[in-house]
């Protein structure tokens, strides 16, 4: 469903010299299995998670997703891509503050189609529990229920991968756990993958599948070694 193979990426320091950021030979998921990402700040994890996504490109290297090289398309085109076929959880939420939690759930559609799907909208507001919230703003909502119509947008488009970038750290604890099971139960519903990046070992328990990103990324274990030297 998702290989990466041979990712790099570097980014410009203020005097000109080159940093490292990534350098994995290979990270694969297959379709349906859901995982966490573990990593320390500054390891690069939401890079890995934009270069996936194709918000960003890597210096080198392949990002296949259901056998499509989203590197190899145009910016247009991996925005598309994203569009339709990736859902993406960000950790602020990037909600819409004009448009109400069915409109943030119905744009989601029509920036990938140019058409929506109300009864899907509503159906998925249902399945998060804020149906009876449909029409407020985000601002009228609180953080957990903000978060939750995050997801349900990000479910909009049938995706074939979800990515959800630390969904707990704004949550009060009385609603971590609800999210996660809210993203794992409806992932599994549509057979979608999901990655998790979380810092939570409360979180990461739960998975059959953590990865550390510190311990397949080879550019991470090269600055470390130069910093012990």
């Amino acid at each position: 469903m998702l290989l990466l193979t041979n990712i790099r990426k570097s980014f410009r320091e203020p005097d000109g010299s080159t940093l490292p950021i990534l350098d994995i030979p290979q990270f694969e998921v297959p379709t349906g299995q859901q995982m966490v990402l573990l990593g320390s700040s500054g390891s690069g994890k939401t890079t890995l998670l934009h270069i996936i996504a194709g918000i960003s490109n890597p210096d080198a290297g392949s990002v296949e997703i259901d056998g499509l090289d989203i590197t190899r398309l145009p910016e247009a085109g991996r925005d598309r891509f994203r569009a339709e076929r990736i859902g993406y959880v960000f950790q602020t939420f990037n909600l819409l503050p004009a448009f109400s939690a069915l409109e943030n759930v119905l744009l989601g559609m029509t920036f990938s189609r140019g058409a929506s799907d109300r009864a899907r909208a509503r159906k998925l507001l249902e399945r998060v529990d804020v149906d009876h919230r449909a029409s407020h703003k985000p601002n009228q909502l609180s953080v957990g229920e903000q978060q939750r119509v995050a997801v349900a947008r990000a479910l909009a488009n049938r995706p074939s991968l979800m990515l959800a970038d630390e969904p707990t750290a704004n949550i009060g604890a009385a609603h971590q756990q609800q999210i996660v099971d809210l993203l794992r139960d409806t992932c599994r519903e549509e057979n979608v993958a999901l990655i998790i990046v979380t810092h939570d070992p409360a979180v990461s328990s739960q998975f059959d599948r953590v990865e550390n990103l510190e311990e397949m990324n080879r550019a991470g274990k090269s600055v470390a070694g130069s910093a012990a030297e």
